[in-house]
C-alpha cells in the first residue's frame, strides 16, 4: 500500500510539474461582461449589505449576501473538480462605527500553489455597502460600484483561474466591515501571518465599475494603482538605510503598481495604469491599508474618474441629479478590462519565481555597477532593470541567465539609476522588481525584538 500511495504521489506531482502555463490571451478573452452584471445585479438584490445589518435573512443583509459569496465559491470549486478551499473566518470588532461589537465574517477561497504553496497572492474586494449615515444599516444601500464591482472582479477572476495549475497560491477574498473601519482586511493580514503566508502581493480592488467621473469625463481606458512610497513596517534601520541609498519610491507595493502598467501595456491594448503614488486617495482609506502595516506589499486598483454623487449617498433626486451607488450607472465593459488586468497579473505572479532576495547593489566611486542576489528557485534567468531617478518605467534592462546570480553594468554610475531585480521562470513568466536592500525585499522583514508583542 505505501508503494502504492507512493507512485500515486508521484504521478500526481509529475502531471502539476507538466501542466501547460496559463494563456494569458485565452483567459483574458474568457472574461464575461455579462457574468460580472449577474454578480453586481444579485448583490444589489439583498437591498443593504451594511455591516451591522441583518445577519439572519436569506434574502437581504450582509448574512445573506456572504451567504450567497460562499455559495458562488463552492460552485466554481466544484466546477475545477474542487480545487479550491472555502472558509469563512470570523472576529468580533468593537469601534467608534460598531459600538456595540460586531462578528465579522470574511469570505476566501484559497486555491493552493502546485510548486510553492506558502507563496500566496491574493485578490480582494469588500462586500459591505452603506449610504450617507455610516451608521444606518436598515435603509437600502445598493453598493453596486463600492463595492460591487471588486466583488463581481474576484469571482470572475476565481472562475477563469481556478482551473490553473500554478505555482503560487492565489487567495480570492471578499471582505467585510470596510466602511466599519477597514476590519476585513484588519482581519485578512491577521490570518495570512497566522499562517505564515508569504504574502508576495495583494490586489485589492474598490470602486472599479464605472468609466464617468462627476468631472463629466468618461474614460474607459485608465485604471488607477494606488501604493504606499515607505514600506509601512520600515524599521529606524532600513529608514536610515533608505534616506542614504535613496528607495523612496522603490517599495515593494510601489514595485508591484510599476509591474501592474507593464503588463497592462504588453497584454490590454489600450488599457493603462495610471500609477497614484500614495496608498490610497487622500484622507480615505481601503483595506489594502492593514495589508501594508503587516508588511505585506498591496495595492489599491480604483477607476480612473470616480463619480461622488455615487459613493457613500442616500437614494435621492436632488435638482435633477441621481444620486446613490446604483447598477445602472455602472459600465461593465469597463469592469471587465479591470477584470482581465486582475486575471494576466495574478496569472504571471503565480507562474513566475519568487521575487529574489537578498539583492545589493555596489558602485560608489566608481563608472560601474554591480548587482547582486540570492538564487531563485526555478528561475531560468534575471532580468536585471534600471531607470533614471526621475523616471516613473524601468528603461533599461539586462537578462542574465541562471545559475548567474550577479552581473556588472558597465560605464552605468551608480548615482544617477534605480535598479532593480526580477525572477524569470521556464516559460517567460517573471516576477515583480526588487529593490536592493531590505526595505525593496518582497518578503516580509522579520520583527525587531521591540516590534515584537511580550
Amino acid at each position: 500500500m505505501k508503494t502504492l500511495l507512493a507512485g500515486l504521489t508521484f504521478l500526481i506531482a509529475l502531471a502539476a510539474a507538466a501542466a501547460p502555463p496559463p494563456d494569458l490571451t485565452a483567459l483574458t478573452a474568457a472574461v464575461e461582461p455579462a457574468a460580472l452584471h449577474s454578480t453586481v445585479e444579485t448583490l444589489v438584490s439583498f437591498g443593504t449589505r451594511h455591516t451591522l445589518s441583518d445577519t439572519i435573512s436569506d434574502t437581504r443583509g450582509i448574512g445573506a449576501a456572504r451567504r450567497w459569496v460562499a455559495k458562488r465559491f463552492g460552485e466554481i470549486s466544484r466546477g475545477c473538480g474542487n480545487c479550491l478551499k472555502i472558509e469563512t473566518p470570523t472576529r468580533t470588532f468593537t469601534g467608534k462605527r460598531s459600538p456595540k461589537g460586531v462578528d465579522l465574517v470574511d469570505v476566501l477561497a484559497i486555491q493552493p500553489g502546485q510548486g510553492d504553496a506558502n507563496r500566496v497572492v491574493i485578490v480582494s474586494a469588500h462586500l459591505d455597502s452603506r449610504v450617507s449615515d455610516v451608521m444606518d444599516a436598515t435603509s437600502d444601500a445598493p453598493g453596486a460600484n463600492d463595492d460591487g464591482s471588486g466583488v463581481a472582479v474576484v469571482l470572475e477572476t476565481a472562475r477563469l483561474l481556478s482551473g490553473q495549475q500554478l505555482a503560487a497560491t492565489i487567495v480570492y477574498a471578499v471582505l467585510s466591515g470596510e466602511e466599519q473601519g477597514l476590519y476585513g482586511g484588519q482581519l485578512l493580514a491577521e490570518i495570512a501571518a497566522g499562517k505564515g503566508w508569504q504574502v508576495e502581493a495583494v490586489l485589492n480592488n474598490d470602486i472599479v465599475g464605472n468609466s464617468l467621473g462627476s468631472d463629466g469625463v468618461r474614460d474607459n481606458t485608465v485604471m488607477r494603482v494606488m501604493s504606499e512610497a515607505t514600506r509601512s513596517r520600515e524599521t529606524s534601520g532600513q529608514g536610515q538605510w533608505r534616506r542614504l541609498h535613496a528607495g523612496e519610491l522603490d517599495s515593494p507595493s510601489r514595485n508591484l503598481s510599476r509591474y501592474l502598467s507593464q503588463l497592462a501595456e504588453q497584454q490590454l491594448g489600450h488599457f493603462h495604469v495610471r500609477q497614484i503614488y500614495r496608498s490610497d486617495r487622500d484622507g480615505r482609506g481601503g483595506d489594502q491599508l492593514p495589508m501594508q502595516a503587516a508588511g505585506f506589499p498591496a495595492v489599491r486598483l480604483t477607476e480612473g474618474h470616480e463619480n461622488y454623487q455615487q459613493q457613500h449617498q442616500d437614494l435621492r433626486t436632488e435638482n435633477g441629479v441621481v444620486y446613490g451607488d446604483l447598477l445602472q450607472a455602472m459600465d461593465f465593459a469597463y469592469l471587465a478590462q479591470v477584470a482581465r488586468l486582475n486575471i494576466v497579473a495574478l496569472a504571471s505572479m503565480a507562474a513566475a519565481p519568487a521575487p529574489p532576495n537578498g539583492v545589493t547593489v555596489e558602485g560608489a566611486v566608481t563608472p560601474d555597477t554591480r548587482l547582486r542576489w540570492q538564487p531563485v528557485a526555478g528561475a531560468k534567468a534575471y532580468r536585471v532593470q534600471w531607470r533614471d531617478t526621475t523616471a516613473p518605467q524601468w528603461q533599461h534592462s539586462r537578462v542574465v541567465a541562471a545559475p548567474l546570480s550577479e552581473t556588472l553594468l558597465r560605464n552605468t554610475v551608480v548615482d544617477d539609476y534605480f535598479f532593480g531585480v526580477a525572477a524569470i521562470g521556464d516559460d517567460g513568466f517573471e516576477s515583480p522588481a526588487v529593490f536592493p536592500g531590505e526595505i525593496g525585499t518582497f518578503s516580509v522583514p522579520p520583527l525587531t525584538p521591540l516590534e515584537q508583542k511580550p
